[in-house]
């Protein structure tokens, strides 16, 4: 918010050089309606305005730099001596503590263009390197040079030192891509802003928001309705309340060199733990880097009560918001794990789970991808009957654009065939419609179970041959079936009986997990054609009595005996966070009439 405010207000406030009648209040207001506009097309994606950006940034560059070179002809060529390091120990000789003070503010001179990293992903290594070196630095340096030439001759022009330096004639169409070049800036920021959340949302740091891909063809451009306007609602506050851009640029270089001295860090523990580079080297890139940036800290520190409070206190709140999901997700995850329901549960129950078994399928949600849920333990104490079939369907999010339809869908038998339950993950791409017909969605889903089951029955019976070593073999369906040395049945490039991590990933094969064994101990029948038939059937007639969708609403309460902070952690910042966000299922669409909720609270 910081760059993105200073950025505006900066260039809209050069209309006070051309236009005299122009003063603060209508640069805020200016600011403001720019501000509106630029957060209302941020849902158009960076795509559809891409072909904009390319020439509007060429042409401010080129301005910058031939205003520089203007500026340094006419006034003063000794400008170029500042390339002199010796200069440098005569301006801290001379003024000491404000030459000390200055040092935040030459650090502002060379922040801003880090927003192109949130774009930095569309382009080849070689052309960000090119178009930095050969385009952005020499046309910043001359515009930069160009001003202290400037100075040199108006000593009172230093409030607004560019556009008081740009020629009569040029003021206008500069002004102009000045504003342009700010809002595309501008919106560059809000794009990374966007994808930050976007990955701390994968990583389990952030609550669960709607995600917009824009883009077809790169995953990374997205747009996030609710980050989206909480950033306008800022934006326009700050703008409001503190016009002064000595006083935002304040808080911004506090913020600029607090990021970068943790990527100083960050980078140091990838030297010493993945690249493994010599200890000596690695200190001697800390002493460098980290100490250049220490000493420009120090000079900004004195600025905390111009203005960079606000921003320490926005940085403080979303690390809070980040820290506590992240806390009680993680609490709540751990807890469903130790409390899943044993296999050795379900083997006393017997095939009826020690309930009644009705007629019908149903598709019960859950988060884990392994073992299973306690949720389904309130089920059968809280229901008179149980359908005949149950399906856990675990949604997981994959990095491609569209799962195919005959990939969608990766099986697994729970407990022996009696007992009719599987596990089902469901895969979808980012741009995957998930507001599909639920008539559609289950007759797909059947569809993958039986030909999950035919395949089953055929690897049994090669088993049975003694055919491990066979390279492939048609099914059926006529679909083709690779049988690795391991009995490990793939289809479609995707191992059927994969296990998936938390966050979607393929594990290890679930030959030895809790889940297959029942089916492996489990005794091959001796017709396996009349029984898979069998099977088949009972599928079908499930299918036919009617699909409930069985929702398990898992929350966490911390424990009466537990410390202050964590109650109030766990049961009201956690609870406002976990009711507010978006919640794994909030895109199915199940008639009412179909849909079966149960909550179920533990414990922590």
């Amino acid at each position: 918010m910081g760059l993105l405010h200073r950025q505006l207000v900066s260039a809209v406030g050069g209309l006070k050089v051309g236009w005299s009648a122009i003063g603060e209040a209508e640069v805020v207001m200016i600011s403001v309606a720019f501000l509106v506009v630029l957060f209302s097309v941020q849902k158009f994606g960076t795509s559809k305005v891409g072909l904009a950006v390319g020439p509007a940034l060429f042409i401010w560059f080129c301005s910058l730099a031939g205003v520089g070179i203007y500026n340094i002809i006419k006034y003063d060529t000794s400008v170029f001596r500042a390339f002199n390091p010796i200069h440098i120990y005569f301006f801290f000789k001379r003024n000491t503590t404000k030459a000390w003070y200055a040092l935040g503010g030459c650090l502002l001179c060379a922040t801003g263009s880090e927003a192109m990293f949130a774009d930095l992903c569309y382009f080849s290594v070689r052309s960000v390197q090119l178009t930095f070196v050969f385009l952005v630095l020499p046309c910043l340096m001359l515009g930069y040079l160009g001003q202290a030439a400037y100075l040199i001759d108006h000593h009172s022009d230093y409030e607004q030192v560019f556009f008081s330096s740009i020629p009569d004639g040029a003021f206008w169409p500069i002004l102009l891509i000045a504003n342009v070049a700010a809002l595309i800036a501008s919106r560059t920021m809000t794009t990374a802003t966007f994808s930050c959340i976007k990955q701390s949302t994968a990583l389990g740091c952030f609550p669960r928001l709607k995600i917009i891909h824009t883009s077809r063809k790169f995953m990374g451009q997205i747009y996030i309705p609710a980050i989206n306007w909480f950033l306008m609602v800022a934006c326009v506050i700050l703008v409001c309340s503190i016009s002064s851009i000595t006083e935002i640029g304040n808080a911004y270089g506090i913020v600029e060199l607090g990021v970068m001295m943790m990527t100083t860090v960050l980078v140091m523990i990838v030297m010493l733990l993945i690249w493994q580079i010599n200890i000596i080297i690695v200190l001697s890139f800390v002493v460098i880097f980290l100490g250049l940036e220490l000493t420009f800290f120090s000079s900004v520190l004195w600025s905390v009560g111009d203005g960079s409070w606000i921003i320490l206190v926005f940085a403080v709140v979303m690390f809070l918001v980040m820290y506590i999901w992240n806390y009680g997700s993680k609490l709540k995850y751990e807890t469903e794990v130790k409390q899943k329901m044993s296999m050795d549960l379900l083997r006393e129950l017997g095939s009826n789970l020690g309930t009644v078994r009705a007629p019908g399928i149903g598709l019960l949600y859950n988060e884990l991808v392994k073992g299973i849920p306690a949720i389904f333990g309130h089920f059968l104490t809280t229901l008179p009957a149980i359908h005949s079939m149950i399906i856990f369907v675990c949604i997981k999010y994959v990095p491609v654009p569209v799962v195919p339809q005959s990939e969608r869908f990766l099986f697994r038998r729970v407990c022996p065939k009696s007992y009719h339950i599987f596990r089902c993950i469901a895969r979808y791409g980012y741009k995957d419609v998930r507001k599909e017909n639920h008539q559609a969605f289950e007759q797909l889903l059947i569809e993958s179970l039986e030909k999950f089951i035919r395949r089953e029955a055929q690897e049994r019976s090669l088993e049975s041959d003694g055919d491990e070593d066979m390279d492939s073999e048609d099914d059926n369906s006529g679909s083709k079936v690779l049988i690795a040395p391991n009995g490990s049945v793939y289809s479609l490039g995707v191992p059927l009986l994969a296990e998936y991590t938390q966050d979607g990933n393929t594990i290890s094969e679930a030959s030895t997990s809790d889940e297959v064994r029942p089916v492996v101990e489990e005794a091959p029948s001796s017709d396996p054609e009349q029984s898979l038939e069998r099977e088949l059937s009972f599928i079908r007639k499930a299918k036919e009595s009617g699909v409930v969708y069985l929702l398990g609403h898992g929350d966490i309460r911390a424990k009466k005996d537990s410390w202050f902070i964590k109650k109030l952690v766990i049961n009201y910042f956690y609870a406002f966070l976990r009711k507010n966000c978006r919640r794994g299922i909030a895109n199915l669409s199940v008639p009412h009439s179909h849909l079966m909720q149960v909550g179920m609270t533990y414990m922590v």
